[in-house]
């Protein structure tokens, strides 16, 4: 399949290491043509800056070497037009040829149209929600969902291989708490409340009499016969696992899936914590002194060295973090993403800190800090406390808005900044609420097809489009919109960055619906009909594609 937009880049290489070669010039080291859509209608399909980026060694005004470059520019097809705009600007509008490439490309690839392969295979792990498994998930959980399953999505599309991994923390204190909370509420039930209180800083929400029903239904008053501390890891082992089992199930509907549960009681239990102790003191970056392991964390910037094992021999919280993230790359992952709370943000440079001193590379590691979610309820806030249980969680938004809306909203603005997420907003079958907009053109594409089938209109073969007959704004700009489709993909994946996929399905619907209001299928010459639901057809795949990206459900009809 002929590629005009890579034809180009080549093309314009060539002429500026041709012209560099004339001139006696050195490009600058790892120089790369790099093109970008214009942001001003009518400058055309792509333009560049490479004039004023080799203005200098070039000792040229850039305006002057862009129209040297463009000179050199082979007559094809491939290029319509080609000017010099602004203080060196080149804008680029390309043949015809790029409608029939772009409709032809997504028709043919189907299901695989957008796909590129930036990942080149390589392995790639997202770590995300990785809630300690002590309550329900909260809206903040459900965003974080949402960014790092669409963000795998995304870096598979791309051409990773990509492993989405839960981080289940069940070594800490808050397990025991969670064990004696679950006491608690056990003998609450049974009647004999004031025999094991519920702890200050307990788990206080109603999930936790629920559990308390099953360890009644399942033990009776047995469990109430032995001491408190006897009966402690049970409550606490079993507890976990009913939380966890609750997660999992919230996850599932809200359609993530994890290839990996990984239990940080495993770094232990497996012996993998001393192997990463052993190799940052053989590093140098770990030491002993006074009965503890301390990490060299000032040598990286920090106010003061961290405790690694205390002098009782037990481990910090950093500990299990710099075994996992050893695991990480010892398990062959190129690439790791973590998906934290904004709350999280003080351990970036700690964590970043033992990347370099493990030997890692910097970009081994990216770590996406998920902002807040302020919910609206009649126009006032809901507060949120999980220890109070008072939290908004992620079952009730699904229960509410369906997890369309859900993952959709999460996602639609830059994961560093908080959403507000308007639940009236998000069940409104109107143009102003953006999930119904994008569906709503899927679904009408559909609605036509079966008026088509019922006129027994057959769907035309891609022989029978006729580029010369798509030359309207609408149908041109709806084009465009879809030949974006596979670079938003190679940029979103390589910024991390599900918003640009949100924003790109909402230009694309906005394209479609612009298209459908001006442009008649139906009704219209056998051959322009034609050319238009090829047109469309290549917008269905993309719109499909591009939802199934986020999780969002294609509706046929609505």
């Amino acid at each position: 399949m002929r590629n005009m937009t890579e034809e180009l880049k080549i093309s314009l290489d060539k002429a500026v290491r041709e012209l560099a070669a004339d001139k006696g010039c050195e490009l600058p080291e790892g120089f790369a043509v790099r093109l970008e859509r214009p942001r001003q209608e009518g400058h055309g399909d792509w333009a560049t800056n490479i004039a004023m980026q080799l203005a200098k060694p070039f000792a040229a005004k850039p305006r002057e070497l862009a129209q040297e470059i463009i000179e050199r520019l082979p007559k094809d097809s491939v290029v319509k037009k080609a000017e010099v705009a602004g203080p060196g600007f080149m804008n680029f509008t390309l043949t015809s040829d790029w409608v029939t490439e772009t409709i032809r490309d997504a028709v043919e690839k189907g299901d695989d149209y957008g796909r590129v392969n930036t990942g080149k295979g390589r392995s790639v792990q997202v770590e995300f929600v990785s809630a300690n498994p002590t309550g329900p998930l909260h809206m903040g959980h459900g965003r974080g969902a949402a960014v790092g399953d669409i963000c795998a999505s995304l870096l598979d599309f791309a051409g990773w291989n990509v492993k989405r991994e839960y981080y289940i923390n069940d070594a800490g204190l808050q397990m025991e708490l969670l064990g004696k909370s679950a006491q608690a509420r056990y003998f609450e039930l049974l009647g004999r409340a004031d025999e094991a209180p519920m702890p200050e800083d307990g788990y206080h929400g109603e999930y936790m009499s629920d559990i308390a029903g099953v360890f009644v239904e399942k033990y009776g008053d047995s469990l109430a016969q032995k001491p408190l501390e006897e009966t402690l890891e049970l409550f606490s082992q079993e507890t976990g696992k009913m939380v966890l089992a609750m997660i999992e199930k919230d996850l599932a509907d809200f359609g993530v899936k994890f290839d990996v549960w990984f239990s940080e009681k495993s770094l232990y239990d497996e012996n993998l914590v001393e192997p990463a102790m052993k190799a940052l003191k053989e590093r140098d970056y770990a030491y002993e002194d006074a009965g503890a392991l301390w990490f060299r964390s000032t040598l990286f910037g920090d106010d003061k060295d961290r405790v690694l094992i205390r002098t009782n021999g037990m481990p910090t919280y950093f500990t299990s973090d710099v075994a996992y993230l050893k695991n990480k790359y010892d398990r062959g992952f190129e690439r790791n993403i973590y998906v934290w709370g904004a709350d999280h943000h003080g351990y970036v440079p700690r964590l970043k800190s033992v990347n370099k001193a493990f030997g890692y590379p910097d970009d081994g590691i990216e770590v996406l800090l998920i902002q807040m979610v302020n919910l609206l309820r009649d126009g006032k806030p809901v507060q949120m406390s999980k220890r109070a249980g008072t939290i908004v969680t992620l079952r009730e938004i699904m229960d509410e808005v369906g997890r369309d809306a859900a993952r959709l909203f999460f996602v639609i603005r830059r994961c560093d900044s908080t959403v507000d997420f308007d639940l009236e907003l998000a069940k409104k079958a109107s143009s102003e609420n953006p999930v119904f907009y994008i569906q709503y053109a899927h679904a009408r594409i559909c609605s036509i097809y079966r008026e088509l089938e019922e006129r027994g209109v057959p769907m035309p073969k891609l022989e029978e489009l006729d580029v010369s007959l798509i030359s309207d704004a609408t149908e041109l700009n709806l084009a465009k919109a879809i030949s974006r489709f596979p670079e938003e993909i190679a940029k979103a994946a390589e910024e991390s960055a599900p918003h640009r996929i949100a924003y790109y399905a909402n230009e694309l619907a906005e394209a479609f619906h612009a298209f459908y209001n001006a442009q008649r299928v139906l009704g219209v010459e056998e051959d322009v009909m034609k050319s238009r639901i090829l047109l469309m057809e290549a917008c269905r795949i993309t719109l499909k594609n591009v939802l199934k990206i986020l999780g969002v459900s294609a509706p046929e009809k609505m």
